[in-house]
């Protein structure tokens, strides 16, 4: 099967290949096969590019996606407030419906906006039957998904095991307990539980008082040989210089949240200093209840509070070469044999037209509403501003009816008047 997108402005995220102002890119059997001012490729269906910016598919590399009927909700909340009502009030009322639903249309949410690949870090795991009813949400939705599974209690082991054996390959991740909230004995348990079932970690570190262990958990880490190149730290903040380059030296990653950290109060955003160390971050939404869930907003968040000496190109690696890295996906840039996770923009609306520099454009100006067409392994899923193949209407009914009971349970009102 072969596809070939024609005459857009490509922005390929590979500095071998850089920007064709008007150029192809042919795709064969989910991969990129191509790319070039013009491609004659026969028996290929032709997908008109014209006015369209083409360019890698984003990658969010940490989203708590069951929360996604409480949309909004926690846009004022502090940290504190958010784990008050996320975790203490609703969070015990949901039942697995309630969880697929969260998962399938936060999903599709982030499909639609140009996420073609999305860690969902999962911790509403009361019972198994929640872990396994996200599971079944992200398989009902196209694109890429990694389950990261936050287990937690005395023993995750068991647990983590039959989800395993269900989950092969780059789709599973674990969510750490620690170090922040757990013995640096318990992170050394879970990591070892990690690598022997070839899973990535990725586990939140913010804030610099209240650790079991003292204010230097990435120390811990490596003194006890923790850190490697499939190890993720959320957020960062307030991590020493010396401990983000520790992470740098073990090729680790860091995925900065930029909306959530400074709408929550976090100290500011690890972004310049983790590049002086020599890290380059990725980006995540985090939290639907305290900010979009488009890689858009997130983007420009990271660009106006880290301004100096971060660029726009910068950024928007980030959102798309960095957290492939991060999330171990043979995608993030335009490149021939790479997985062909594409979107295309519109590169005609009023609201970027007429585009000069694409990256500025894109980091500046972008917004959800550009998403023409989104690609995931070469195959279509949404076109001419439309999911395919979704029930939308339905699926919008059953979220509504689960976010209704659930507050009324927890007894929260969802138009903003409840205060934590």
């Amino acid at each position: 099967m072969k596809t070939r997108l024609r005459g857009g402005l490509v922005v390929s995220m590979d500095p071998a290949v850089g920007d064709l102002p008007r150029g192809d890119v042919l795709i064969e059997d989910g991969r990129i096969a191509a790319i070039g001012a013009t491609l004659d490729s026969a028996a290929a269906e032709v997908v008109d590019a014209t006015g369209k910016i083409v360019l890698p598919g984003f990658v969010d590399t940490h989203r708590h996606t069951w929360q996604t009927a409480f949309r909004g909700l926690g846009a004022d909340w502090t940290f504190d407030q958010y784990r008050v009502a996320v975790h203490g009030r609703l969070k015990p009322h949901y039942q697995p419906e309630d969880v697929y639903l969260g998962n399938l249309l936060g999903r599709l949410e982030a499909l639609s906006s140009g996420v073609t690949t999305m860690l969902d870090w999962f911790h509403c795991a009361g019972r198994p039957e929640n872990a396994d009813a996200a599971i079944a949400a992200l398989h009902a939705a196209p694109g890429h998904s990694i389950f990261c599974y936050g287990a937690d209690g005395p023993d995750i082991a068991p647990e983590i095991r039959r989800v395993r054996a269900s989950l092969p390959g780059d789709a599973m991740a674990l969510g750490l307990r620690g170090p922040v909230v757990s013995t640096m004995d318990e992170t050394a348990a879970d990591v070892a539980l990690a690598r022997e079932l070839g899973l990535r970690v990725s586990t939140h570190v913010h804030g610099t008082g209240g650790w079991p262990h003292g204010d230097r958990p990435i120390a811990g880490m490596r003194e006890r040989g923790l850190l490697d190149d499939r190890t993720t730290i959320v957020h960062g903040n307030g991590l020493s210089d010396d401990q983000l380059a520790m992470l740098a030296d073990a090729g680790s990653s860091v995925s900065i949240s930029p909306d959530v950290e400074l709408k929550m109060g976090f100290e500011p955003l690890v972004t310049g200093r983790a590049l002086a160390a020599g890290l380059r971050p990725s980006l995540s939404i985090d939290d639907c209840p305290s900010a979009g869930g488009d890689m858009f907003g997130a983007m420009r968040t990271a660009l106006a509070a880290e301004r100096g000496g971060v660029t726009t190109r910068d950024v928007l690696g980030f959102a798309t070469v960095e957290g492939a890295r991060a999330c171990g996906r043979n995608t993030g840039s335009l490149t021939v044999g790479k997985d062909a996770d594409l979107v295309l923009l519109d590169a005609e609306d009023l609201s970027v037209f007429p585009v000069g520099d694409p990256a500025g454009t894109i980091v500046a100006a972008g917004h959800p509403g550009l998403v023409d067409s989104v690609f995931v392994a070469g195959k279509a899923v949404k076109r001419d501003g439309r999911l395919l193949g979704v029930d939308l209407p339905a699926l919008r009914a059953r979220l509504l009816e689960s976010r209704d009971r659930i507050a009324a349970a927890a007894g929260v009102a969802v138009d903003g008047s409840w205060t934590p």
